[in-house]
C-alpha cells in the first residue's frame, strides 16, 4: 500500500478533490444544480447548434448547456463538475510542468514536483469560490478548460508558433470567446493584440455590443453586468504560468507549507464562499418545484423564514397541507405579500408567485406569470421548466395544440422527453384530463373568465375562487389570511361569516382572531366558536399585554394571532 501511494499519490490527491467537490455539489448544494437546469433548454436539433456557433464562443455555450441538462440529476451533475474540476487541476499541473525548464526540475525534482503540484490546486479552488455566485454560467469553465487545452503545446521556432497563433486565435477566439486571451498571454504576450483585434473586427458582424463581446456572451448570466471574481482565475493561471521558472530557488519547507495553504483555502471556500441567505431562497424554490410540502414546512421549522420568497413558499406548502389556519403565525409573517408578493420583473420572484396562482386556481394568471418569468431571464434563454408549466396551463385551458407545440420542443431534450411524451397522451384524451389528480382538480377550481386585477384585491380573487367551489381549500386559506396580515380584523370577520356559511373550518388562527375581535367590542364569543384552551391563553395574553407591555411575559406568545395584531414584531 506504501508502495502504491509513493507511486500514484499524485492521482490518489486529485481523486481525493474530487471526491471532495463531488460531495459539496451532490449532498451541500444539490438544489443549485436544479436552479442552474431550469433557466436553460437544451435541444438536441441542429438549429439550435447552429443557433450556438454563430455566436462568438458558441462551442464553449454548447458544451456547457449539455453539460447543464444533466442537472436534472444531482448526482450526475455533481460527478461531472467534480469531474471539470479535476481537469482544469491536471490541466494546471502538465502545462506549470511544460513551463519548468528542465535542467532546474532535474536538480530539484522532489521538491519542485510536490511543490508544482500543490500549486496546481489553486486555480481549481479559485473556481470553486467563484462558482458560489450562482450567475457564474458553465460557458465560463468550459471556455477556460479549452483555453488552457491549447496552452499545452508551443512551437519552439518563432516563426511556426506565430503562424500557429495567426491560424489559432481567430478559430479559437470565435469557439471559446474572450478567454482566448489568456492562451495568447500565455504563449506569446504579443500575440494579444492580434486576439483584441479579432474581438473588434468581430464586433461588426455579430449583434452583440463591444463590452459584452470583451467579457464573453455567455460567461455571467447578466449581460450588462461585469463581476471581477471572474478575472481570478486566469489571472491566478496567468501568475502560476511566469511565476514557475522562479519555483527552483524556494525552500523544501515552502513547499510543505503552500500544501497547507491549499488545503486551509478550500475549507475557506466551503465555509465562507457561498451566501447562505441566497442559497436558502434557492433551495425552498428547488423544494417547491419538486413539490416536497413537507420538506418545507420541516425547513422553517428548523429555521424561520424571514425572506419575502421563503414566507412566500411556507405558506404556500401550509396551504396546500390545509395547515395555514393553524400554523402560519409559527412562523415569521411579512404581511400580505408573505402570501403573494408584489410583482417584479424578476426571473425567480416572478415563477414563484406563477406557482402560487396556479395551485390557486388562477390558471391564465400563472401562465402569465411563467412568460413574464421567461421573458425576464436576461441571458435571453428558455427554461424547460417554465415551458413545462406553459404546457400545463394550455392543457387545462383546452389550448390541445398550443400546448402540443410546447410538448414537440420537450421531445427534443432528455430529461424531459419522457414527460413529454406521456403528456401527449392525454391530449388524445381530453377524459384523462379531467380525470387527473391535478390538472382535473385545476379544471373544477379555475376561474375561466380572464381578466386583469390588481394586487391589492386578492382577497376578492380569492373570494371568488372561493363562491365558484367551495372545497378550493387553499383559495378559503388566503382568503381569511389576508385581512389578518393586514391587521383588518373587521374585515376577516366578515369573510369569516361567509367561508362559516359555506363550510365547517374554524381552525386556531381564527379562533385567536374571534377572541380579539370580540374582546374589542368588550363581548364574549358565541358558545363553541372557541375552545376553552384558546379562551384561557387570551385571558394570559391580555393580562400580560397590560401589564406595561412587558416583553419578557409575551414572548412565550409570539406564536399567536394576538401577538401578531396587537405587538406586531
Amino acid at each position: 500500500m506504501k508502495k502504491f501511494l509513493s507511486k500514484y499519490w499524485k492521482a490518489c490527491l486529485s481523486l481525493a478533490f474530487g471526491v471532495a467537490v463531488f460531495l459539496f455539489w451532490r449532498y451541500g448544494y444539490y438544489y443549485a444544480l436544479s436552479y442552474q437546469e431550469q433557466f436553460q433548454l437544451f435541444l438536441f436539433d441542429s438549429g439550435y447548434l447552429l443557433e450556438r456557433l454563430v455566436q462568438p464562443g458558441g462551442l464553449a455555450r454548447y458544451l456547457g448547456e449539455f453539460v447543464v441538462q444533466f442537472y436534472n440529476s444531482s448526482t450526475i451533475g455533481a460527478l461531472l463538475i467534480a469531474i471539470l474540476y479535476v481537469v482544469l487541476q491536471r490541466l494546471t499541473y502538465l502545462i506549470l510542468l511544460r513551463r519548468m525548464k528542465n535542467d532546474e526540475y532535474r536538480d530539484t525534482s522532489s521538491f519542485l514536483y510536490s511543490l508544482l503540484f500543490a500549486l496546481s490546486f489553486l486555480p481549481p479552488i479559485a473556481l470553486w469560490f467563484i462558482m458560489g455566485d450562482e450567475n457564474v454560467m458553465l460557458t465560463y469553465v468550459i471556455a477556460l478548460i479549452i483555453a488552457m487545452l491549447f496552452m499545452l503545446w508551443k512551437p519552439k521556432n518563432k516563426i511556426i508558433c506565430w503562424i500557429y497563433l495567426l491560424i489559432i486565435i481567430p478559430l479559437l477566439y470565435w469557439l471559446i470567446g474572450p478567454m482566448v486571451l489568456l492562451t495568447a498571454l500565455v504563449l506569446m504576450p504579443l500575440s494579444v493584440i492580434y486576439a483584441l483585434v479579432c474581438i473588434f473586427i468581430s464586433a461588426y458582424w455579430v449583434h452583440y455590443p463591444l463590452s459584452q463581446l470583451m467579457v464573453g456572451v455567455d460567461y455571467y448570466r447578466f449581460v450588462d453586468i461585469l463581476p471581477y471574481s471572474l478575472f481570478l482565475v486566469p489571472v491566478l493561471v496567468l501568475a502560476l504560468c511566469y511565476g514557475v521558472r522562479y519555483l527552483p530557488k524556494v525552500k523544501s519547507s515552502v513547499c510543505y507549507a503552500l500544501a497547507g495553504v491549499v488545503v486551509l483555502l478550500m475549507v475557506l471556500v466551503c465555509l465562507f464562499g457561498y451566501d447562505t441567505k441566497k442559497y436558502e431562497l434557492i433551495e425552498y424554490d428547488y423544494l417547491v418545484r419538486i413539490k416536497d410540502w413537507n420538506g418545507i414546512i420541516a425547513k422553517a421549522e428548523k429555521k424561520t423564514p424571514d425572506l419575502p420568497m421563503s414566507v412566500c413558499a411556507t405558506n404556500l406548502a401550509l396551504a396546500i397541507t390545509n395547515q395555514l389556519g393553524d400554523r402560519a403565525f409559527d412562523f415569521y409573517q411579512r404581511g400580505r405579500e408573505g402570501l403573494l408578493p408584489p410583482f417584479e420583473r424578476n426571473f425567480t420572484t416572478a415563477q414563484l408567485t406563477g406557482e402560487i396562482y396556479y395551485y390557486l386556481g388562477l390558471i391564465n394568471t400563472a401562465q402569465r406569470f411563467a412568460f413574464e418569468s421567461m421573458e425576464a431571464l436576461p441571458n435571453y434563454n428558455k427554461s424547460g421548466r417554465i415551458i413545462k408549466r406553459l404546457v400545463e396551463t394550455n392543457m387545462i385551458n383546452g389550448q390541445y395544440e398550443v400546448a402540443r407545440k410546447y410538448l414537440q420542443l420537450l421531445e427534443k431534450t432528455i430529461f424531459y422527453r419522457p414527460w413529454a411524451e406521456k403528456t401527449l397522451a392525454l391530449l388524445h384524451n381530453p377524459q384523462q384530463i379531467n380525470q387527473h389528480p391535478v390538472y382535473g382538480w385545476l379544471r373544477k377550481v379555475r376561474l375561466q373568465d380572464d381578466f386583469l386585477f390588481s394586487e391589492d384585491e386578492v382577497d376578492k380573487i380569492c373570494g371568488q375562487l372561493f363562491m365558484h367551489n367551495t372545497k378550493n381549500a387553499m383559495a378559503m386559506q388566503y382568503l381569511l389570511m389576508t385581512p389578518l396580515l393586514d391587521r383588518d380584523l373587521n374585515r376577516f370577520m366578515q369573510y369569516l361569516q361567509v367561508v362559516q356559511e359555506k363550510v365547517r373550518y374554524n381552525p386556531r388562527v381564527c379562533q385567536e382572531a374571534v377572541c380579539l375581535a370580540f374582546a374589542q367590542r368588550n363581548q364574549q364569543p358565541p358558545q363553541g366558536a372557541v375552545n376553552q384552551m384558546i379562551l384561557r391563553n387570551f385571558s394570559e395574553f391580555v393580562q400580560a399585554y397590560g401589564a406595561q407591555q412587558n416583553p419578557a411575559a409575551l414572548s412565550r406568545f409570539k406564536q399567536s394571532t394576538w401577538y401578531y395584531l396587537m405587538v406586531g414584531e
